[in-house]
């Protein structure tokens, strides 16, 4: 036997040897066959399994995936024909019925979906289907879940991704929504309109409402002021006559102090009631025996002229 014999016999050994030795990385699954038999499953770490009698017949993922299925055409209660898209998000819990349970799963999901969004879609009428998807979602979940459960599959959630309408369905629901939207604007715009007028209305309510007000106060501040004026007027006056009298009565009596006699003292209160009356009086009524004393008086005044 020759050396490169020996070497080609030792390297095909230790491919075979390495072959043997296995990792399963993580978030998957190894699903083994010893001679074409299910003979286990491998899960995450290191694995060692017989040459030329083991294999590995199916690497599975066990992370959540996300299927994007095409539009698929539908036709609702009301025999509106739409198109709907819908996305799968499942998980595979079971390695083994996920290989043995069904020969091609993702078309399995696809098949069902379409079906199942099929079902549910012709109990609703269009306006239902458009408004209906957090209730089309549940239903396709738990309709989903339960059939993929035979196969290893869990799905977990299950999303309506686009509703395409017919275009003259889409044509017509343009122009409701214009209308829509010119209606809601007319009537905002009605709204603020009359709120502006209330605002107005009430501002020149409240605006009369201060000036009356004001004007009130105003004349009582007038009233309160004439008032107060002709107080002071009537007390300066008062003030001015007190003062004349006290002059008038210190007078007479510094005459009498100066030993005047009767007569000077009756004509000092002629000369008072004179300044008291200040012109303003037509006529003085004296008493009987001051008169003779006026017309002395009245005589010497005209004799110091």
């Amino acid at each position: 036997m020759g050396p490169l014999l020996i070497i080609v016999l030792v390297v095909v050994v230790l491919w075979i040897a390495v072959s043997c030795f296995k990792i399963v990385p993580q978030a998957q699954a190894y699903v083994m066959e010893r001679l074409g038999a299910y003979q286990g499953t491998w899960s995450v770490g290191f694995h060692i399994k017989w040459p030329f009698i083991d294999k590995v017949a199916r690497r599975v993922n066990l992370k959540e995936q996300v299927a994007d299925f095409p539009p698929q055409p539908v036709i609702t209660k009301d025999n509106v024909t739409m198109r709907i898209d819908t996305v799968v998000f499942y998980q595979i819990t079971d390695p083994k019925l996920f290989t043995y349970g069904v020969e091609s799963p993702m078309m399995a999901i696809e098949n069902l979906t379409a079906t199942t969004l099929r079902n549910i879609i012709g109990d609703l009428e269009l306006d239902q289907t458009l408004t209906s998807r957090e209730t089309i979602n549940t239903k396709m979940r738990a309709a989903l879940d339960i059939a993929t459960d035979p196969w290893g599959i869990k799905v977990n959630r299950v999303e309506l991704k686009n509703i395409i309408p017919p275009a003259e369905i889409q044509n017509a629901m343009e122009k409701q929504m214009k209308a829509e939207r010119e209606r809601r604007e007319a009537v905002t715009r009605a709204e603020g309109e009359k709120k502006a007028s209330i605002l107005s209305a009430e501002g020149e309510k409240e605006s009369a409402i201060l000036r009356a007000q004001a004007d009130k106060e105003s004349a009582i501040l007038r009233a309160e002021a004439e008032k107060e004026k002709m107080i002071r007027e009537a007390e300066g006056q008062a003030e001015a006559i007190l003062k004349v009298q006290k002059a008038n009565a210190d007078g007479i009596r510094m005459l009498k102090e100066a030993g005047a006699d009767e007569a000077v003292l009756k004509i000092k209160s002629l000369e008072a009631f004179e300044k008291v009356a200040d012109g303003k009086a037509n006529t003085i009524l004296l008493p009987s025996e001051l008169q003779g004393i006026a017309s002395v008086a009245a005589a010497i005044k005209e004799t110091a002229k």
